[in-house]
């Protein structure tokens, strides 16, 4: 590992490191957005893209329960207690997260028939913020890749269309061009407004972009 002249780090190819893992890490090693996680004590630079969003749409502040699904390694439960100190926040994730102060980790598969009543008794009450950061792992075909985390998607907003508060909101990582037009009906159908975007954090070679659906309309009465 060396530096340049620019000023960026340049890394030399190890004998048991692939080409592709060697880009990786440069690319690392040369992000602000790394650095800048690094230095402000977020676990990841994805925290940035909730600040991002956050400041663009303004969910965070005053949110009292909060629900993480997806929430390795922890970045945006960490943005979220940094806003709204005093939010009760539970988050989910099949991958082991090291304990965050003020927040309650479920390690489980959020897919899992149990997750939700998990969640909703840990947290003690209806949420006014879910937020997902979840992506399935990738096989690398676009199309089965994309069908594989919208249906993360839909899982989510199902979900959170079944716990949120009225006025609440659902914040959720899609694929490049948004949730499909079905999905976007749905929302459309329970929140006041649904809006795409792409925060600067997201790189621009990713395929990920997010939706935000604002004021939560209640669930009808049956």
């Amino acid at each position: 590992m060396r530096g340049t002249g620019g000023g960026r780090t340049r890394v030399k190819t190890a004998r048991k490191r692939t080409a592709q893992s060697t880009r990786w890490l440069e690319r690392q090693l040369n992000d602000p957005y790394v650095k800048r996680a690094k230095a402000e004590g977020y676990r990841s630079r994805a925290a940035y893209k909730l600040i991002e969003l956050d400041e663009k749409f303004a969910f965070l502040k005053g949110v009292k329960r909060v629900v993480d699904l997806g929430l390795a390694p922890g970045g945006w439960s960490q943005v979220v207690r940094k806003v709204s100190p005093k939010a009760a926040i539970v988050g989910i994730d099949l991958l082991p997260v090291d304990p965050i102060d003020g927040v309650t980790i479920l390690q489980m598969d959020f897919m899992d028939d149990a997750a939700p009543d998990r969640l909703m008794a840990e947290l003690g009450g209806a949420p006014d913020l879910v937020m997902s950061d979840m992506a399935a792992n990738t096989v690398g075909h676009p199309q089965t890749d994309a069908l594989r985390t919208m249906a993360l998607v839909e899982t989510a907003l199902a979900f959170a269309i079944d716990v949120l508060q009225p006025g609440g909101t659902f914040v959720s990582k899609v694929f490049a061009g948004g949730a499909d037009s079905a999905l976007v009906a749905e929302m459309k159908r329970n929140f006041a407004t649904v809006k795409h975007a792409k925060p600067p954090a997201s790189r621009k070679g990713s395929v990920e972009w997010f939706v935000v659906a604002q004021g939560f309309k209640g669930r009808a009465v049956e």
